[in-house]
């Protein structure tokens, strides 16, 4: 059975994805970038190439969603994936269901600080972030020998995340960005807790290795690694076309300082419910 790492883009699911496979498949505690494919993406080439079908469409491989996970629980092991994609629909194509997943770990953030990384990370202005983020149809695609194996709706920020937070067939915890900066360790556990509740795995949280864990995958030293050595999950600039890094901005990411007034009260009114919801402040 599957168990997700689901959120928005740019929400820390990868700082998160760093945690979990340095915890679980590390001997020593000690992040390295070739633990992170331990925790597989879907969609993914990997699990939709076999088909026959040609995804010359952005959407097309939503068809093969379900069977595809269904193959991948044919074994009935227990695996861990990531995904961006919103819980919903698309063409009547269920993203999962019941049958192949056993639970979720959503990671929320601040939107205010979503659209700052989204416009570092894609070289996106206020203006185009901000429809990023407030459109339904919204979705990350990227070409593969010509096909749309990748394909993400990510809708929108609110969408996205009342699609897996409010579905009733497999249980969410959910877990705030904010709180993984305030105490790593304290979140690492709460997550590790579920995964073994979910998953029926037969082992306790080990609090002295994930003491290492945190502190081996602080941003800054993610930061310090991926210049040293690269990260193949880094893009190039949508502007400037060059590679951008993928771990950037960490704690200089305060919208309070790179958005505009504007702006930021045009979100404090979009999402004005949201916040108070899930407790960030709205700036007068």
């Amino acid at each position: 059975m599957i168990t997700w790492l689901a959120s928005y883009p740019k929400s820390g699911n990868t700082w998160l994805r760093a945690l979990l496979t340095t915890y679980f498949y590390s001997e020593d505690g000690i992040f390295d970038f070739k633990l992170l494919p331990k925790i597989f993406q879907f969609p993914e080439k990997t699990f939709l190439d076999k088909y026959e079908k040609k995804f010359l469409n952005v959407a097309d491989s939503a068809e093969f969603w379900i069977d595809a996970q269904n193959k991948i629980n044919k074994n009935n092991e227990y695996r861990l994936f990531k995904t961006h994609n919103a819980n919903i629909p698309v063409n009547g194509n269920k993203f999962t269901d019941q049958n192949n997943t056993n639970g979720c770990v959503y990671i929320i953030r601040d939107p205010r600080n979503v659209i700052t990384s989204i416009m570092n990370h894609y070289e996106n202005t206020e203006a185009e972030a901000l429809r990023f983020m407030e459109s339904q149809k919204s979705f990350l695609s990227k070409k593969d020998e010509g096909q749309y194996f990748r394909f993400q709706l990510t809708s929108s920020w609110k969408n996205h995340y009342k699609s897996w937070v409010y579905n009733r067939d497999f249980p969410v915890l959910i877990v705030k960005y904010e709180d993984l900066q305030a105490d790593a360790l304290a979140s690492l556990e709460k997550v590790v807790n579920f995964l073994i509740k979910v998953g029926n795995l037969k082992t306790n949280f080990n609090e002295k290795k994930g003491k290492l864990v945190v502190e081996t995958c602080k941003f800054e030293n993610l930061k310090k690694k991926e210049i040293k050595e690269g990260f193949k999950e880094a893009v190039v600039g949508q502007k400037t076309g060059k590679l951008k890094t993928f771990f950037n901005l960490g704690k200089d990411n305060d919208y309070r300082k790179l958005l505009s007034n504007e702006t930021k009260k045009k979100m404090n009114l979009i999402f004005k419910e949201d916040l108070k919801k899930w407790s960030y402040e709205i700036d007068d």
